[in-house]
């Protein structure tokens, strides 16, 4: 069970370690109006400009109010898009989760970052605490704010920078190259602004990103990230994210030298969301495909009236599997194979281009 984050309006010092405890966003005094964005200012990749395409979307990872079952009305909405970005997009290692109440759908992401927005609510009220009234007045509020990224109006996350007035979508902030903390206050911070890192990696002919071994720059960069502990494992940011979503509070750590701690707090520092949880491979029934046992016949002609799936412990419907790697299988039959045979070889593991193997019973 993931614990909810909830914000600070005081700064904290430290970013949470393993074991944190709860965090609460009180109320702030009110933020002082921004002045007009200034004109977009050009910024070279290696500053970390990132204009990809949003992810695909997925329904399966909708929070549903339980007192709304109408699949139509849910369909409209989702149509509409989060009140905060406006965006239909659904992907959950990008958004969080996608919060919809009657009319109202919100990014569990831009809920956290939307500027003023705070949790008086209990955890279980509203999304994560914070109240559909204050949503919604935080919509009216920033429904005049213009993206400095896309230039469209209801821009919801602000610079933290002292006299910074640019003002973003969250998912437009990220594809800019903006950093968005998850911890604390929840700052944010425009391209211009963000924490860096100030590591001298290992000098290597050509460095790879240690979690998917494709091509990474050789020093720290908006897209690149370092471990601060040996210096030498190199990672995509997209990479790092997905890893901090599946390991999680309790078992990130960096995959080369081990660190937790330090590595911990330098990846909440840069913006990567680390879930207080545990990890995704001990929650209940993540192995279950594991005990599933393969039962069906893969011959390319099946002979059985029953169907492929049907088997019996005799005779010539008994199923083998391959002794090698379990994944496929054969009806006796099928495979016009003896009846006395112990065992049975895919055609796969007894070699390419050759027939599938056979062993007698020892004599």
């Amino acid at each position: 069970m993931e614990l909810r984050s909830r914000r600070l309006s005081a700064p904290q010092a430290n970013p949470p370690t393993h074991r944190p405890a709860a965090r609460r966003r009180a109320r702030a005094m009110p933020e002082r109006e921004p002045s007009p964005p200034k004109k977009k200012q050009r910024v070279s990749e290696d500053e970390g400009e990132c204009r990809a395409s949003p992810e695909g979307t997925s329904l399966c990872h909708v929070l549903v109010s339980p007192c709304c079952h109408a699949w139509g009305d849910i369909a409209l909405v989702l149509m509409a898009g989060c009140g905060l970005c406006k965006r239909t997009d659904y992907d959950p290692d990008i958004y969080g989760e996608t919060c919809r109440q009657d009319r109202l759908c919100v990014h569990e992401n831009c809920l956290y970052h939307a500027s003023g927005l705070y949790q008086h609510g209990a955890d279980d009220e509203g999304f994560f605490g914070f109240l559909l009234p204050d949503i919604e007045q935080t919509l009216q509020r920033v429904a005049e704010k213009v993206c400095c990224v896309c230039r469209r109006r209801g821009a919801s996350v602000r610079c933290h920078r002292r006299r910074c007035s640019r003002t973003f979508h969250y998912p437009c902030g990220r594809e800019r190259g903006c950093v968005s903390q998850f911890f604390g206050e929840y700052r944010s911070f425009c391209w211009q602004h963000r924490p860096t890192q100030q590591v001298q990696p290992l000098r290597q002919q050509h460095p790879q990103c240690a979690i998917c071994l494709e091509a990474v720059q050789g020093r720290p960069c908006y897209r690149t990230l370092i471990c601060p502990s040996c210096t030498s494992a190199h990672f995509h940011r997209h990479c790092i994210q997905g890893q901090a979503l599946r390991a999680a509070l309790h078992h990130f750590r960096c995959p080369l030298c081990q660190d937790m701690q330090t590595f911990q707090a330098e990846m909440f520092r840069l913006g990567i969301k680390i879930p207080d949880r545990d990890a995704a491979w001990e929650e209940e029934g993540a192995f279950n495909e594991l005990s599933q046992r393969h039962n069906s016949c893969d011959a390319s002609l099946c002979l059985c009236s029953l169907g492929r799936d049907y088997s019996n412990n005799t005779g010539p419907w008994r199923m083998l599997l391959c002794s090698s790697c379990a994944s496929c299988g054969t009806h006796q039959r099928c495979s016009a194979i003896p009846e006395d045979a112990e065992s049975w070889e895919c055609s796969g593991c007894s070699g390419v281009g050759t027939a599938p193997s056979v062993s007698a019973p020892a004599q």
